[in-house]
């Protein structure tokens, strides 16, 4: 499978900020991109959002379900004690989003433990106990709604005291589970942070059907990936090799600011084409 036919989606909540929300899409429709995720669309009417991606010919192709309190620092609910009903409302208002929006995957934040462990501590194993009792609920819903959900491992230098930072873990879990409703969502810039050496990683855990979506970025600033400690160009190519079909989220930070910052930017995505 040749480089050129990955399929980039562009992340609306990272990219294009210097446009309004709701005019973004048109702005990643201009540069070619067919696919578009975002982290949180119930900020905005779902009719508003619908209309933005019939008429730019988009597909949304993953969105983040509500993740508790964001501003209060909350991140995500599937682990933390005494919010599971406030975790089953995000996940039913999630499940609905989707099927109105077309949607087909939506990524369910594990949230933080109360110990906030440091890089490479174990979490209690009374966190993990729950996450796998209500992603086993969430995943049943999903499965009669005929959506995905995933589950992303993310680094604490981000993000101190999150559950899931370990691509073994997230597959672990997958697996107890059993559910086609369930499966990874590998971040290759938390990845490269937590664990590196992503060849092997991608080679491990691709070919076992259980990555249902890729997003990238440059490490250490998490600007385009064309700068940094990563090849990406080596990486796509071997993304590509292992015959990966699904989409890749560009979830950066475009390193130039103010208009135009974003599409400047896209210069590595062109390049893959050549």
């Amino acid at each position: 499978m040749p480089v050129s036919a990955l399929k980039f989606a562009a992340n609306l909540s990272w990219l294009y900020t210097d446009l309004p929300f709701l005019d973004r899409f048109e702005a990643a429709a201009r540069d070619g991109f067919k696919g578009v995720e975002c982290l949180f669309p119930h900020e905005h009417p779902d009719d508003e959002v619908r209309a933005r991606l019939r008429a730019c010919g988009l597909q949304l192709v993953l969105f983040n379900a509500r993740p508790g309190a964001w501003a209060e620092g909350e991140r995500g609910l599937a682990c933390v004690e005494g919010r599971e009903d406030a975790f089953r409302h995000a996940i039913d208002e999630a499940l609905e989003r989707a099927c109105h929006l077309g949607c087909t995957r939506i990524h369910v934040m594990a949230g933080l433990v109360p110990e906030a462990p440091g890089p490479d501590d174990p979490a209690p194993s009374t966190a993990w106990d729950c996450y796998v009792e209500r992603l086993r609920w969430a995943a049943e819903r999903a499965e009669g709604a005929g959506r995905i959900l995933t589950i992303e491992p993310i680094n604490r230098r981000d993000m101190p005291g999150y559950l899931l930072t370990r691509q073994a873990e997230a597959h672990r879990v997958v697996e107890t589970i059993g559910s086609p409703a369930l499966q990874v969502q590998m971040d290759l810039y938390h990845c490269q942070v937590v664990e590196g050496d992503l060849t092997a990683r991608l080679r491990r855990w691709l070919p076992t059907g259980r990555v249902g979506h890729l997003q990238l970025a440059g490490v250490p600033d998490r600007g385009e990936p064309d700068q940094g400690e990563v090849n990406h160009v080596h990486v796509l190519a071997e993304v590509a090799r292992l015959g990966y079909l699904g989409w890749i989220g560009c979830e950066y930070r475009p390193r130039q600011s103010g208009p135009g910052g974003t599409s400047a930017g896209l210069a590595w995505r062109r390049s893959l084409a050549g």
